[in-house]
């Protein structure tokens, strides 16, 4: 089934992040870092990462938190990489290809690859690669599609 519309309100993004962070928890890769190193618990986590996708898409939430803060103490636990953060753009885009298409839609996951490219120059350095020649690890985006049914 293709995605049809594009991502409306804060209910379409309480659906994509639930179903983004069940593939990311369930992920070989970066599921670790939420359910060992982490212990997120997605009831806890979902409002607030719901008012930080609200106000990146709407402007309507009043999001007030340091989103680095936490990614920097995973990257003390456990560095890392390119690799984790491709994969999480990888999810990220297929989730929202899964479900969306439209303006909003293109923001969302532009948006999300930009997060990640910021976090991993912030928590690695401005020379971390992320091109697909520099052996970082990057994953291309394309690369991966995660179209299953809601």
């Amino acid at each position: 089934m293709r995605a049809t519309r594009d991502i409306s309100d804060r209910d379409d993004l309480d659906v994509i992040l639930r179903r983004f962070y069940g593939a990311a928890f369930a992920d070989p890769l970066i599921g670790p870092f939420f359910t060992e190193i982490a212990g997120t618990d997605l009831e806890v986590h979902l409002p607030r990462i719901t008012d930080f996708w609200e106000r990146a898409l709407f402007r309507t939430a009043d999001y007030q938190r340091d989103a680095f803060a936490p990614h920097a103490a995973l990257h003390s636990a456990r560095p890392l990489t390119a690799a984790h953060f491709g994969r999480w753009v990888q999810l990220w885009r297929a989730t929202v290809d899964g479900l969306h298409q439209g303006a909003r839609a293109e923001r969302a996951k532009a948006q999300g690859e930009r997060i990640a490219v910021a976090m991993l120059r912030r928590l690695a350095g401005p020379d971390a690669a992320t091109g697909g020649t520099g052996g970082g690890g990057f994953v291309p985006l394309a690369a991966l599609e995660l179209r299953s049914a809601a």
